[in-house]
């Protein structure tokens, strides 16, 4: 089986480090997919690589609908298909949050600016913003932050959203508010992958769960059997230890 996002014998080397060991990985289309596993275990290094923002071995592949993912043109057709949340944000502190959302439809897709400042107002309106269009990022909270950078990264349209753990920059009372955002987007059909520690948010809304460590795919299932009955005792291990923090 290969899959919308199809990944093959991926490995990724710091220096002398092995981050990511060889990992063989398909993402159906529509598939909303979480990533969990102990701090430093190539899961955040794995969403990176699909769409390039970090290289990778030359004999490692990553296909995104079939497209090969490599530097040039590919590259290219794959970010506009394939958007990314971070942990931290990343919005221009100069532009307003309306601005902010329309830059990459008007300077790649050259999209006219009347139809992204009203596609940017239907954005807000989905994650619950509509009010805070002309406001800058420094005049909101966290929370309203990081939802204003899933409605940046909805603008493109993109068939896939990579999420890299973005709630853990939050405040903990500002965390539901984005998960809320997220588990709309889940229900929309979206193909999502998420590198998460909200594990509730995991067992209720991933179709899969992942479990990673040590650079590779431990485990992977339903989550209803992942945080049941893990089969490898080092997801044990790690389940049981975040769930009785």
């Amino acid at each position: 089986m290969t899959g919308y996002i199809s990944i093959r014998n991926l490995h990724k080397y710091y220096g002398p480090f092995h981050a990511l060991t060889g990992i063989d990985l398909d993402i159906a289309e529509g598939e909303v997919v979480c990533v969990v596993g102990p701090s430093g275990s190539g899961k955040s290094t794995l969403i990176r690589c699909i769409n390039m923002l970090e290289p990778f071995s030359e004999d490692s592949e990553i296909l995104v609908d079939g497209v090969r993912v490599k530097p040039g043109a590919n590259l290219a057709k794959v970010r506009t298909e394939v958007g990314m949340v971070f942990q931290s944000f990343n919005l221009f502190p100069h532009l307003t949050v309306r601005e902010n959302i329309m830059l990459a439809p008007r300077r790649v897709r050259r999209t006219r600016k009347s139809e992204a400042s009203a596609e940017a107002d239907r954005l807000l309106a989905r994650v619950g913003l509509t009010d805070h269009a002309d406001k800058y990022p420094s005049g909101l909270s966290g929370g309203q932050q990081q939802r204003v950078a899933i409605a940046r990264a909805l603008a493109m349209e993109p068939r896939a959203l990579l999420f890299d753990e973005p709630t853990s920059a939050l405040d903990p009372e500002m965390v539901g508010e984005v998960l809320d955002v997220m588990r709309d987007l889940a229900r929309s059909g979206v193909t999502m992958i998420v590198v998460t520690h909200e594990m509730g948010f995991a067992r209720q809304v991933a179709d899969r769960v992942i479990f990673m460590d040590g650079g590779a795919v431990v485990e992977s299932g339903d989550p209803a059997d992942i945080f049941a009955a893990p089969k490898e005792a080092r997801t044990r291990d790690f389940l049981q230890a975040v769930l009785d923090h």
